[in-house]
């Protein structure tokens, strides 16, 4: 059996991000294990650019990003396994992997960091009825078919949700010479940032269908038309306007969901909401030792503030080996209320604060001049006006360590609309 003082499983940008910063505090014994044939994840497929503006101040594309990070993990002499393929994860730090060069690995490991990622929903997923041909794919799918194995998806294409990825790829398809009849979305507001709705669609003179989905699919061997019909307010389609759109490819953007399947298995407990591990401030799971980041915790909009939770992650993991890591069993627990999703982290030990707890949510609604409270133990201890509030654009706020005094209680988020003469 191998030993390491901190294995990461995950070659992605959370996965580098906290291999090279546990280096950066003191770690000495570093192993990343990667499952694809080269680092980087997600980003060696993501061509356009838009990386890179917060952690760098640049504009990058995805390779790009990925190749800052994975020549700092070359320079620092991080060991990592490329097509592996990591079996099982044990609560007592015990790793299961497999490969073809060296068969069936045992790894035994002080700490352990989870950044797996996370996975497309499929037709399966979401149910949509019909036939089965081809033409049907995730976005994800299609973007690696196009920009990274040189195939071409289709030439009339509608896409179904409008998540980034979704909006990011009927510009592609733009771009490549298909025609893309539309954007669908279920939801009456859109899933993605509201820049890539304006550069992705609106630039390409794309429709955004709002409250709209599939309701059936025409084609044997290859995909002739989907239907689409509105939907009601309980999302049920009206089959009154119900109408066909000719197209052979249909790309599905309906959601990710964190992979957690290793999680799992060692016992790690895992949030309803987000479908990825409940953490503490310092992105330990609820098993000691084992700590996550990035989309295996909650899907990120962008991959600047993935890496920014998996330093987090990747320092408090090499803290934990040295002994340096508070802890204790009494700690504040946040608790999403009114017009809040979800909140991370799960848990605060404030003890392990420095200047500030830094919380990322979501909000449940589009909120216009509103604003989001935190309280603690129902004492307003922070609010946050925002001119604009939407549950595709993630948001990050940051509270002094000084406001959080009591040490045990209850840390509640609400959002709360603005009024009066002296709210703007």
């Amino acid at each position: 059996m191998k030993n390491y003082e901190i294995v990461v499983i995950g070659g992605g940008p959370a996965g580098l991000a906290a291999a090279i910063e546990a280096k950066k505090n003191g770690a000495k014994d570093i192993l990343v294990v990667e499952r694809d044939r080269e680092l980087g994840g997600i980003l060696q497929q993501c061509i356009h650019n838009g990386f890179g503006l917060h952690v760098f101040k640049e504009e990058l594309t995805g390779p790009e990003y990925a190749e800052r990070f994975i020549e700092e993990l070359k320079k620092m002499g991080i060991e990592y396994k490329l097509d592996t393929m990591v079996l099982e994860v044990t609560n007592s730090k015990q790793i299961t992997a497999i490969n073809t060069e060296d068969g069936l690995l045992k790894i035994k490991a002080k700490a352990v960091v989870l950044a797996m990622g996370c996975r497309e929903r499929t037709r399966g997923a979401i149910q949509i009825p019909g036939n089965r041909p081809a033409g049907v794919y995730t976005a994800g799918m299609a973007q690696r078919f196009v920009n990274m194995e040189g195939y071409m998806v289709g030439k009339k294409a509608v896409m179904l949700g409008s998540g980034d990825i979704g909006l990011i790829m009927a510009r592609r398809l733009t771009l490549e010479g298909a025609t893309v009849e539309a954007v669908i979305e279920l939801m009456p507001h859109s899933g993605g940032l509201n820049r890539n709705i304006v550069q992705c669609l609106h630039d390409y003179n794309i429709p955004l269908l709002l409250s709209h989905t599939v309701v059936d699919i025409e084609g044997e061997d290859r995909l002739k038309a989907i239907k689409i019909a509105k939907v009601d307010k309980n999302l049920t389609p009206i089959q009154d306007t119900a109408r066909w759109i000719e197209c052979d490819t249909l790309l599905l953007s309906v959601g990710l969901i964190p992979e957690n399947e290793l999680s799992k298995g060692a016992g790690v407990q895992i949030c309803p909401k987000t479908s990825g591990p409940i953490v503490s401030e310092t992105m330990e799971t609820t098993v000691e030792g084992i700590f996550a980041c990035g989309n295996v915790v909650h899907v990120h909009d962008l991959v600047d503030w993935v890496t920014e939770e998996s330093q987090k992650a990747g320092k408090a993991a090499a803290q934990y080996v040295k002994g340096n890591l508070s802890r204790k069993d009494k700690v504040l627990t946040t608790k999403p209320k009114t017009g809040i999703s979800y909140v991370v982290p799960h848990h605060i030990n404030v003890e392990n604060l420095k200047t500030h707890l830094q919380i990322m949510l979501r909000v449940s609604e589009v909120n216009e001049k509103a604003k989001i409270l935190v309280k603690l133990d129902g004492q307003v201890v922070n609010e946050f006006k925002k001119a604009h509030l939407a549950p595709g654009e993630m948001e990050t706020i940051k509270i002094p360590k000084k406001n959080l005094a009591k040490k045990v209680g209850t840390l509640s988020l609400e959002v709360k609309q603005r009024g009066g003469c002296n709210e703007r």
